[in-house]
């Protein structure tokens, strides 16, 4: 045992199987840990259900079934009601920014003048064990604002005004690898969530706020009530008010744009409304109709907000929200500032802008960016256009939500070659970094997560399998050609990232790991194969 270990008293049935110093052991203590363990107890075997389920569904959709609005909770969409008022802090939320839980960064985000700061245990960040433990030692110092940080000779610290904190667990199909409970892997969602509430949720309350979360990748209401069950359990172990847990959800796949009455119904009393997650509900969409010769979409770049199915995806939301008093927040503007090119630094801030103008006269009571230089730029068009803290009252009743709408998959051509090397470019560029433990990576000026990724590689396994996978030039895309241009974008990659970070990289295993999950059967998430690779 090393001078920094700690020895932890241990919950009975509860075992970790990681390194733990004197700090992550502030972290990871008995009545912590013994928490974690409740709700694992509790709620893990219908997590498990839920993700079988899953499974049954993707079957039917392998066959040729199409998702529907479910009549079985026909009387949920038909009812009037709203969800409970919104906390006085999380009325105006017209500029959140989101990235991971490392400290230089939490303080960036809650200093950067965004209303709130998503901070993320999920897409945004790698989960190695340093990075879970650390991100919760971060986001309890920065809740009690006595977060500080010496770095290049620089110091650090909280301003006296800052944003609102909203963690992001690890969606349902991730588990903490490094603790077991009575021989099981905890759940990443109740390890990330259960460390989060049991630590702060009480000074969050003291201090004039309360304990809010984004929830990731959900698939159903039925997972989204598994969360309220959580919250309420939550609540009533540490002595909370009925209500104080508020949680926005993420609509980040194509199944939940069919069930978002029953996501705010099933968390009514907690719920803080929903968000237009874009990026993983393009990736949704390939990955839940990726058997279906149907179904093709053209290159990533051709696919944005204005494409009739996320059109009406991101209308829909919107309606679906202010009907029943819930915030509709916007999506991620995946730019960044370029420095020392003023003429595309200028151009990419048009399209923030345009992004931004979209979604605020579209209803959108707020919006997202991945970079701290944006948030002037977001909150200047929602400030011209949303002069109150948000825009409720704006009911949309020119929009209809209907199936055609939603599955209205354009626009399916072109596919290029150039497509399809960005696709292996950023996909190689985001694995490499995200196996050295970065999970938030500028590529190509666009900030990539686990997200785009995702994207990147599951057009190109379906473009391989589908009659319509057919380059604009004739070409069909195949294993071979794809195999031709990894090894070409490869070769590439360490000149434009530079020696330091190919060196600190594992873009070698990153192709290889491409690759496989490419050529091989499909795997539901890259970072499961990719979890496995990591300490």
């Amino acid at each position: 045992m090393s001078k920094d270990s700690a020895v932890l008293n241990m919950p009975p049935g509860v075992a970790i199987h990681a390194p733990v110093n004197a700090a992550f052991a502030e972290i990871l203590s008995v009545e912590a840990l013994a928490f974690v363990a409740r709700l694992h107890r509790a709620h893990d075997a219908r997590r498990r259900e839920l993700l079988a389920l899953r499974e049954a569904r993707q079957a039917r959709f392998n066959e040729g079934a199409m998702p529907d609005f479910l009549p079985e909770t026909a009387h949920v969409r038909a009812t009037d009601w709203t969800i409970a008022p919104q906390p006085h802090d999380l009325l105006d939320r017209r500029v959140e920014i989101t990235g991971p839980t490392d400290r230089k960064m939490v303080i960036n985000a809650l200093n950067c003048g965004a209303s709130t700061f998503m901070a993320d245990f999920e897409d945004a960040n790698c989960p190695t064990w340093h990075n879970m433990v650390d991100g919760q030692i971060n986001l309890r110092d920065a809740v009690r604002r006595t977060i500080t940080l010496e770095q290049n000779g620089r110091q650090y610290a909280l301003n006296d005004k800052t944003a609102v904190i909203l963690p992001r667990p690890r969606g349902w199909h991730l588990e903490e690898k490094h603790v077991t409970v009575d021989g099981q892997a905890v759940a990443g969602a109740i390890f990330d969530f259960g460390l989060f509430a049991f630590h702060n949720a009480a000074e969050l309350v003291a201090r004039g706020s309360g304990p809010y979360f984004y929830l990731p990748k959900m698939e159903s209401h039925l997972e989204a009530r598994l969360w309220n069950d959580i919250f309420n359990e939550t609540e009533s172990v540490l002595g909370l008010r009925h209500g104080t847990i508020k949680a926005t959800c993420l609509i980040e796949t194509v199944v939940a744009a069919f069930e978002m009455d029953e996501f705010l119904w099933e968390l009514r009393d907690h719920s803080a409304g929903l968000n237009i997650g874009r990026w993983d509900y393009i990736f949704s969409c390939i990955k839940k109709f990726r058997s279906n010769p149907d179904f093709c979409l053209a290159d990533r770049a051709e696919v944005t907000m204005m494409s009739p199915f996320l059109r009406a995806y991101a209308l829909g939301l919107v309606k679906t929200c202010h009907r029943r008093g819930a915030p509709a927040m916007g999506g991620m503007a995946a730019q960044i500032p370029i420095k020392n090119d003023p003429a595309a630094n200028d151009a990419a801030i048009a399209k923030v802008r345009a992004d931004k103008l979209r979604e605020v006269t579209d209803g959108c009571d707020g919006t997202w960016v991945a970079h701290p230089g944006l948030v002037a730029v977001a909150k200047a068009v929602f400030d011209e256009h949303m002069p109150g803290p948000n825009q409720y009252s704006r009911q949309r009743p020119d929009v209809t939500i209907d199936a055609a709408s939603l599955l209205d998959f354009r626009p399916s051509s072109p596919i290029t070659e150039s497509g399809v090397r960005n696709n292996i470019s950023v996909g190689i560029q985001y694995l490499g970094a995200w196996l050295a433990g970065n999970g938030c990576v500028p590529v190509y000026n666009l900030m990539e997560d686990a997200a785009t990724a995702e994207i990147s590689r599951s057009q190109i396994w379906q473009w391989i399998r589908s009659p319509k996978g057919v380059l604009d030039d004739g070409r069909k895309v195949d294993v071979p050609l794809f195999r031709a241009l990894l090894a070409e974008e490869l070769a590439k990659i360490r000149p434009i990232v530079g020696e330091p970070a190919w060196a600190s990289g594992h873009y070698a295993s990153a192709a290889r790991l491409f690759d496989q999950i490419t050529t091989g059967d499909y795997v539901e998430f890259l970072t499961l194969p990719a979890y496995a690779q990591i300490d």
